[in-house]
Formats: C-alpha cells, structure tokens, sequence
C-alpha cells in the first residue's frame, strides 16, 4: 500500500475525524507529551502580546497543549482537513483562538503571519515537500522566532523500528480497521518509517536556515520513535528569549 498524500490524505483524515479523539485517548502519554513539546518553546510572559501558528492542528490537542503553554497568546490554528477543523472548533476556545481551513503549503502566502512562534505536531510526515513547508515556515517566522516540530522520527536503532512496527501491526492498524480507517492507520505506520530519522531531520532544520537545532525524545514507550525538534529563525533577541 502506497503512503497517503496530498487531497487524499485530507480526505482520510475527513473521515477519521469521528473517531480520531476516541483513537489517540488510547495512547498512552498522547497529550502530556504535546504539552511538554509545546512547553519547549520557553515562550515569555505567558505568552502575552505573541502571535502562534499551530500548523496542522488537527482535531485541537496540540492547539490545546500550545494554549495551556501559552494561554494569554494569540493563537491561529490552521489544518488541511476540513473534518478535522470542525472537531476542533466544535470545542470551546477562549476567544484569541481562531482556526483556518489551509494546507501546510498555502501557509506562506496565506497563513497571515509573522508569527513569533509555530508549533507543528505530527506534521511533517505527511506533506510532499518538507523542505517547502520549513522554508515558508522561516518566511513567517519573526527573526529568532521559534519552532518546535513534534513529530514521529526514529532514532535510528534497530529496536525502535522493530517496536514501532509491533504496536501498529499488534494495536494501531487493528484498532484503526475497527474504525473504518485502515489506510490511514496503515500511512501512519509506513509513513514513520520512510521518514527522516532524528539526526536526519535535525540536519534538514539546518539545511533549511533554522539555528540552535535540537533533538529531544519524549519519555515513556515513545523514546526513540517520538521526538521534539526545537530551532530558531536565525539569532534570538533579548526581549524575546526571556531568560
């Protein structure tokens, strides 16, 4: 089975929008480790007078952990399936919460920036041209505005493949096949594996024009297959770092 992209992706995810909460409520960790991610971002004063990306927010769990993060920030949430969207804004948002109906791609021309900071969580898997999207991610990023990509990037070991391919053919893709979604559970499952591994991924930061690239894995089962991915667009200010 060849990996989902593109309208066909959305599509799935359209579909998967009724029961995608109920889904990842099951993994364990799921939306502490978002929280913790968008935490890494070490945004300044709660937040307060900082506008966020949250790029392909999804249902609104990593909107959610970047609002908990940051809650007096003025935050836009943006995904490219529109049945995801209407999970999202079905939930209530304090009113500095919007959400928008855009690819990862219409961002850079679309995305109303500049944004002093983005957060993109399980994202970068599942665009055609990374590169693409890192660059018009710079473009709306305000210099020494930060990212934090949270993503599903292998470590490189062996063991970390062989357990990742044993919780989706053991749990994942069944689970995801009671629900209708088999081709989407399945991407999930490939698309990890075809990914960059975590140095690779930290060398395309860089590659991109991205400064102080880090690599942090979360805890729990997840180590070595999740990661934070933590960068800046070129030098920080000192009004901004905070520290």
């Amino acid at each position: 089975m060849t990996l989902l992209r593109d309208r066909d992706l959305a599509r799935a995810f359209d579909h998967a929008s009724y029961t995608y909460d109920r889904l990842t409520a099951l993994s364990p960790g799921y939306r502490t480790d978002l929280l913790r991610s968008a935490r890494r971002l070490r945004l300044p004063r709660g937040g307060a007078g900082l506008h966020l990306l949250d790029l392909g927010c999804g249902t609104g769990a990593s909107t959610r952990a970047l609002l908990r993060a940051a809650p007096r920030a003025r935050i836009t949430a943006v995904d490219a399936s529109s049945g995801m969207l209407r999970r999202a804004r079905a939930k209530p948002w304090p009113a500095h919460v919007s959400f928008r109906h855009l690819t990862a791609e219409e961002v850079a021309t679309a995305g109303k920036g500049p944004y002093d900071a983005v957060f993109a969580a399980y994202l970068f898997r599942n665009v055609t041209d990374p590169d693409g999207v890192l660059a018009a991610v710079r473009s709306l990023l305000r210099p020494g505005g930060r990212l934090a990509v949270h993503e599903y990037s292998l470590s490189g070991s062996a063991a970390h493949r062989a357990l990742w391919t044993a919780v989706c053919r053991g749990v994942i893709v069944p689970v995801g096949t009671l629900g209708g979604n088999r081709a989407l559970y399945h991407h999930l499952w490939r698309s990890v594996l075809d990914f960059d591994e975590a140095p690779d991924f930290a060398d395309r930061l860089e590659n991109a024009g991205f400064t102080g690239v880090r690599a942090v894995p979360v805890a729990g089962w997840q180590t070595g297959i999740v990661h934070t991915f933590l960068a800046r667009n070129g030098s920080a200010t000192t009004a901004e770092d905070g520290r």
